[in-house]
């Protein structure tokens, strides 16, 4: 058996819902997950709360007084619930003590806070207005079998409030509902955290595109001399686009993520519409959607700056080269100039060579010719002459030979 069989297997499993039955009290907060602090909180809830859940886990849930606290491990953030059941003095009651202490203690990695009051036909009261909605939207769930409400506000207390009215759901299906309105919730928060990021990176790209067209300019007009200082401004501009997309790459792929289990989960909710409400779906779609396509026209913008770059750079390598390959067409044909003429010299001063050599050995013969005659040979000059000249032609003969057996190798 594979070695993480268990482990993938058991994935199937690993983030059930928490089934619950109308009325109760929903609360969930997000916390990002900086120098693993979502491990502190979580380790802080079971000593506190005497929990004998297993604090490395990646989810659990234990018992805080009546309630139930559940937490979720994510790549970038924790979620806790709380699901308080039974009716409430008020629609909405203040945060859970066990709650609000880790809100307070680590509120700036809060992300998201929500509030969900669930209501069974026999405790709603049919009066909307008195849950306080301003301008609120709403759909009908899952072909009718609950309603949902909200005005996506935060209250003084920064809780983003939501009424589900559950009319025939059983506490499986109903646990799974709200599930997914908090999960639209969270996962909007952390696809929208690029948000402030694109929008910082706006005056910066325009500088890119900027100088990107001065290089591009510069390179269409530059001389040979120029070349260089142009392909370094090129080079230190690819590596700071280089050094942004590094940056960034991150936190807009996780946008794309986030952002499509945002919209996965509204499709998920089955809505329909209720009253003269605007559907709660396509009331975060409408206006979730342009932050998503502004994250993803920066980052494709950034895409492009170091697309063009890149190719601004290809082609003064192209120019570059031909102008290298053009040097080295040169310096060749100065060789293979230079090689004639040494040749040429070459030919020039064998012939010489010989000429000289030939000189020096009719010398020497003649000085040869007179020693015999001082000796007392007789020997007339014209019997000298017949027997030199041949001795001379081979000797200068088989050393032209030499000379060009030489060269030839």
């Amino acid at each position: 058996m594979h070695l993480h069989r268990n482990a993938l297997h058991n994935e199937l499993h690993a983030r059930p819902s928490m089934y619950f039955e109308a009325p109760a009290q929903v609360f969930h907060l997000a916390f990002l997950d900086e120098n693993d602090s979502t491990q502190a909180i979580i380790r802080t809830l079971c000593d506190r709360h005497v929990a004998l859940a297993d604090p490395s886990q990646p989810q659990g849930e234990f018992p805080v007084g009546d309630a139930i606290l559940k937490w979720e491990q994510h790549t970038e953030f924790l979620t806790l619930t709380l699901v308080s059941p039974g009716a409430h003095a008020s629609a909405w009651p203040a945060l859970p003590a066990a709650l609000a202490e880790v809100a307070e203690a680590h509120a700036s990695l809060l992300i998201n806070a929500d509030q969900v009051c669930v209501e069974s036909e026999e405790s709603w009261s049919g009066d909307l207005d008195a849950y306080g909605f301003h301008d609120p939207v709403g759909s009908l769930l899952d072909d009718g079998k609950a309603v949902v409400w909200s005005d996506l506000r935060l209250n003084g207390n920064g809780l983003n409030r939501m009424l589900v009215l559950n009319r025939q759901l059983d506490g499986r299906r109903l646990g799974r509902m709200v599930r997914r309105l908090l999960e639209v919730e969270t996962y909007r928060l952390m696809a929208s955290l690029t948000l402030p990021l694109a929008r910082s990176l706006s005056t910066e790209l325009r500088h890119y595109e900027t100088e990107l067209v001065a290089l591009s300019d510069d390179n269409a007009t530059a001389e040979a001399h120029d070349i260089r200082p142009l392909l370094k401004r090129i080079t230190q501009l690819s590596a700071r686009v280089t050094q942004t997309q590094s940056r960034t790459r991150l936190r807009f792929s996780a946008t794309q993520a986030y952002s499509q289990l945002v919209f996965d989960r509204i499709a998920d909710l089955h809505e329909s519409r209720t009253g003269d409400c605007q559907q709660l779906g396509t009331f975060i779609e409408q206006r979730f959607r342009p932050t998503v396509r502004y994250c993803h026209s920066t980052d494709q913008r950034l895409t492009r700056i170091g697309q063009d770059v890149a190719h601004l750079g290809n082609l003064l390598q192209a120019r570059v080269q031909v102008e290298m390959e053009e040097q080295n067409s040169q310096i060749l044909q100065s060789l293979s100039t230079r090689a004639d003429t040494q040749i040429k010299i070459q030919k020039a001063v064998e012939g010489l060579s010989i000429i000289a050599i030939s000189y020096y050995l009719f010398s020497l013969f003649k000085l040869l010719y007179q020693g015999l005659l001082t000796l007392g040979l007789d020997w007339s000059p014209r019997m000298a002459l017949i027997t030199g000249i041949p001795v001379g032609t081979v000797i200068i003969g088989a050393i032209a030979y030499r000379i060009r057996n030489a060269r030839r190798h």
